[in-house]
């Protein structure tokens, strides 16, 4: 059976609760992706859902030997990872497996091919390879991709987004979870979205850079 090979400071779930099966009919009929709830917390303030930001530590492994070719714990000084959750910034396998999870959920999740890196593979992954990814999410927070957000954060209508008006819209959504952070947790979260959606490096994220009108629905 195949065994997950944790990494060095990965913390291995103690109960197994639950397994699920995502269907995306878009890409083939027969992929599917498959999760595993490991650990569920007792109280779940908001699930995940598409166009939400999450950030989350997630560690990969290759289906067929168990051998790992990825841990966010080591990478990238070992910070949890900031995205949008359902809009491309993960494999689609990701993105499918982590709707609807809590802060503090694990899962593991396992993707085809189809849904993870197809027929050319990627860096360790090789063509054709099922992987398996060991899941930890900490914050769900509402996503700044919705168009509702997008208009929410662009004080001066000028349908752009400075860095400034970004900050000050999470500040405001973490404090009215009860949950308001320093400014350097405020300055990953910038950076990584800049990082991602300025891409013409003006130091603005237009309408287009956030696609909003490819993803009307989030």
């Amino acid at each position: 059976m195949w065994r997950f090979l944790s990494c060095t400071l990965c913390l291995l779930a103690s109960s197994q609760l639950g397994l699920r099966t995502v269907r995306a009919s878009a890409v083939q009929p027969h992929a599917e992706v498959k999760t595993e709830v490991l650990f569920l917390p007792q109280e779940c303030s908001q699930r995940s859902k598409r166009g939400d930001l999450i950030n989350a530590h997630y560690d990969g492994y290759l289906a067929e030997d168990g051998s790992q070719f990825y841990c966010s714990r080591s990478d990238k000084d070992g910070h949890p990872q900031w995205f949008v959750l359902g809009v491309g910034q993960v494999i689609k396998g990701l993105d499918l497996g982590m709707m609807d999870m809590c802060p503090g959920e694990k899962r593991k999740i396992t993707v085809p091919p189809e849904l993870a890196f197809g027929d050319k593979g990627k860096g360790p992954v090789p063509p054709n390879a099922s992987v398996v990814f060991e899941v930890e999410v900490f914050v769900v927070s509402r996503g700044p991709r919705t168009l509702e957000a997008f208009q929410n954060m662009d004080l001066d209508k000028d349908k752009s987004l400075t860095k400034e008006e970004v900050r000050e819209y999470l500040k405001l959504e973490y404090e009215k979870g009860g949950k308001p952070r320093d400014d350097p947790f405020y300055e990953k979260i910038m950076a990584d979205i800049f990082r991602k959606n300025d891409q013409d490096r003006d130091g603005k994220i237009s309408v287009k850079e956030y696609d909003i009108y490819k993803h009307d629905e989030l």
